[in-house]
């Protein structure tokens, strides 16, 4: 049953690759990714989730003169000090993830420690430059990660937080509304709460969020197909999701309104 009073939901859009489908197209130069951005924004979307395909400065940059889309820098499997241009560039938020790397993909298989030391080092590098931390939530040992941060007084909140469902690799787990139930029976209080699931299953846990409350993430990078099963670009998933939640009675956020939800 739909919550009343829900706040408006939030649309994160992915125009990235497409791991266990690498030939799916998606925007690859600056200006193709800003010209994306804004079809996104358009169709829905509040918050801009990009690889920037190492083209930070020019994306970022190109975004801001353009749009006031929630700017989202991805790729949190790379080294904090090899993403400082990240933070030097003021980027809106920068995605972290909470526990260890192990994924397995078409044409890559990512397996990289990530200590709590190291998310202490991201933690004070936010703060020093001002950039909200968004963390990848992929099973329970990334909620307790979250929770030993927030009791050393590092995050403001509300914390920025993405549910990962369905991904494949050692941090795997189901995509089912059950394990979404049961994953936010664990958050700490003041989670502003994003799911991405990859698969077919995903439209289950999507709606589950959009009842609840929470926010949603969509996009070639997640899954690249329509429910019909066509293969689409990132802007028709945003519109596609941004239609089913209108049709549930929730309306979709602006980034003026998304800004205020995350504390930006």
């Amino acid at each position: 049953m739909r919550k009343q009073n829900q706040k408006p939901l939030i649309i994160t859009a992915t125009p990235n690759i497409c791991w266990l489908k690498p030939d799916v197209p998606y925007p690859k130069t600056a200006p193709e990714i800003i010209e994306e951005a804004a079809r996104c924004r358009e169709a829905g979307a509040s918050v801009l989730h990009t690889h920037a395909e190492g083209q930070w400065s020019a994306v970022i940059n190109g975004l801001r003169a353009g749009s006031d889309i929630i700017i989202q820098s991805g790729m949190s499997s790379i080294p904090l000090l090899e993403r400082i241009e990240l933070f030097e560039e003021r980027s809106d938020c920068v995605s972290i993830i909470a526990n260890h790397h192990d994924e397995d993909f078409a044409e890559l298989n990512c397996d990289c420690l990530h200590p709590l030391e190291e998310l202490v080092e991201y933690c004070q590098a936010c703060r020093r430059y001002g950039v909200k931390p968004e963390w990848e939530i992929w099973h329970a040992g990334s909620i307790w990660n979250l929770e030993r941060l927030i009791e050393r007084g590092l995050l403001a909140a509300p914390y920025i937080t993405t549910q990962f469902y369905g991904w494949p690799g050692g941090t795997w787990s189901p995509p089912t509304v059950e394990e979404y139930l049961y994953r936010n029976r664990l958050m700490p209080a003041d989670c502003a709460v994003t799911v991405s699931i990859m698969g077919s299953a995903q439209m289950d846990i999507l709606v589950a969020a959009i009842l609840h409350g929470h926010h949603v993430r969509v996009g070639t990078e997640d899954y690249p197909f329509l429910q019909n099963g066509r293969q689409a670009a990132c802007w028709e998933l945003v519109k596609e999701i941004a239609d089913i939640s209108r049709a549930l009675g929730r309306e979709v956020a602006t980034p003026a309104q998304a800004r205020e939800i995350l504390g930006l």
